[in-house]
């Protein structure tokens, strides 16, 4: 839906952080005298009215009445349209949309690349731009990473890399724009509690693919979510097989042409490799020859709270995986560390993920030491109970993160590696991943400061 068609509407905003300030900012700038009304929180109120902006409404509470008063409501992408006074809203006609929807409509002719999967998307979605950059294409690089779509309106870019939550996939398919490109790097359950049901997670997420139908699908040959697709209108490009980009050992593949030894790029474990698989894939998909900016990802820098050395001190090596809000993603971290006397540190909110299989695979590749914590932390350490009573591991339990880097300290005596890899979201203890990332590193003695800007979003 394009901004102009919402003049003549009744339309409302719901959300004020970035993203909702971002759609209003957006809305204003093709349409200064449409009417507007904002729900947002208590606290936001007086910052939504500072604003000075006659036309606006600002009201701190949220209802299904309220909301099936308005023709369109353009929602920020943390709220969920299946809370119920949405659904109740939207049985009486109201259409939700999210800035995502808007941009895109806004943009056809932009040629985009849109990143999406369960983990590595933002880390595929920055090297994808850098690689771009790299050989000579004024890139952009917005979307969940950390840049709202609709603060770069007016951008102009040769290449557009949007990196999409599962919260804003669907808001593409909405806009009846068909990206160019999509990547998927994998499928498995998350957020479950905004989407509801694992099924409604997999169905939002792949709508990008089956709803939006992109020019062109790049797709993780080994998710089996993903093999089994059939999608006749995008022309499908597979990594992660003998046929495409891939891996052996160390060294990257094109088929059966090798391209280059990866053991010196700063992509810290296999799983962030193959990410550059999807990358590479992806450029050759658009005409370019991958296989001359592969060397280039020696020069890419790491994104924060990913698997991200915050340094040593005192015989420990203090590790950032602050990102990490599935036992797949842990299991991934503890990967990378394998060799080494780790203390891991898991546990946060509780979005009702099963860790049944994280405990069975710790029977076999088991730290030195595991902390639970959070609000899932003792659902977590009952299913390891049995190991630790069995000597495969140390297994301890912390009020909150500051007693969970002690204990890890203690228990590791002087030598190892201290694993902030939660495997839950951080929602109740901190605002997002980001403030829990930055605590981790002020608690181990290091500049938080230091660790937290993502290279390379916006245009370059």
């Amino acid at each position: 839906m394009r901004i102009s068609r919402l003049d003549e509407r009744r339309v409302a905003l719901w959300g004020w952080g970035r993203e909702g300030r971002a759609a209003w900012k957006a809305i204003r700038s093709r349409l200064p005298s449409l009417p507007l009304t904002l729900f947002c929180l208590p606290a936001e109120v007086a910052d939504a009215q500072a604003t000075g902006d006659a036309l606006l409404v600002v009201e701190a509470d949220v209802d299904a009445e309220r909301l099936s008063v308005f023709d369109v409501v353009v929602k920020s992408p943390g709220i969920s349209p299946y809370r119920p006074e949405a659904v109740a809203a939207a049985e009486r006609g109201t259409r939700f949309i999210g800035g995502t929807t808007l941009w895109f409509a806004e943009r056809p002719d932009a040629r985009t690349l849109c990143v999406t999967g369960t983990k590595g998307k933002s880390t595929t979605s920055a090297l994808l731009a850098h690689l771009l950059r790299a050989g000579g294409h004024r890139t952009a690089l917005t979307g969940n990473i950390g840049q709202p779509l609709l603060e770069l309106l007016e951008g102009e870019a040769e290449y557009w890399v949007v990196e999409l939550s599962s919260y804003q996939t669907r808001d593409v398919a909405r806009s009846d724009v068909r990206p160019d490109v999509a990547v998927v790097t994998n499928i498995f359950p998350e957020h479950l509690d905004w989407h509801g049901s694992e099924a409604r997670y997999v169905e939002d997420k792949l709508s990008l693919l089956t709803e939006a139908k992109p020019g062109i699908a790049v797709l993780n040959a080994n998710d089996a979510r993903l093999a089994a697709l059939d999608l006749p209108d995008s022309d499908v490009h597979w990594f992660g097989n003998e046929t495409g980009w891939h891996l052996r050992g160390d060294v990257l593949w094109r088929g059966d042409e090798e391209v280059f030894d990866t053991s010196h790029v700063p992509l810290p474990g296999r799983h962030n490799r193959g990410n550059l698989c999807a990358v590479l894939t992806a450029i050759d998909a658009l005409g370019i020859d991958a296989a001359a900016l592969a060397p280039h990802a020696a020069t890419f820098m790491p994104l924060p709270h990913r698997l991200q050395p915050v340094g040593e001190r005192d015989g420990l090596l203090y590790i950032n995986d602050s990102i990490s809000t599935t036992p797949h993603a842990t299991l991934a971290a503890l990967d990378v560390y394998g060799n080494h006397r780790v203390a891991l540190l898991v546990g946060g909110h509780d979005r009702g993920l099963d860790w049944r299989d994280f405990a069975a695979a710790m029977q076999v590749r088991a730290p030195t030491g595991i902390v639970t914590m959070g609000q899932n932390g003792p659902r977590i350490h009952a299913l390891l109970v049995p190991m630790a009573d069995a000597g495969s591991l140390v297994l301890r339990q912390a009020g909150d993160l500051a007693d969970a880097v002690l204990q890890a300290k203690e228990l590791l005596e002087g030598e190892g590696v201290v694993l902030l890899s939660p495997g839950a979201p951080s929602f109740g203890a901190y605002r997002d991943y980001t403030e829990r990332g930055r605590h981790f590193a002020a608690l181990a003695g290091f500049d938080p400061a230091a660790i937290t800007a993502i290279p390379g979003i916006g245009i370059a």
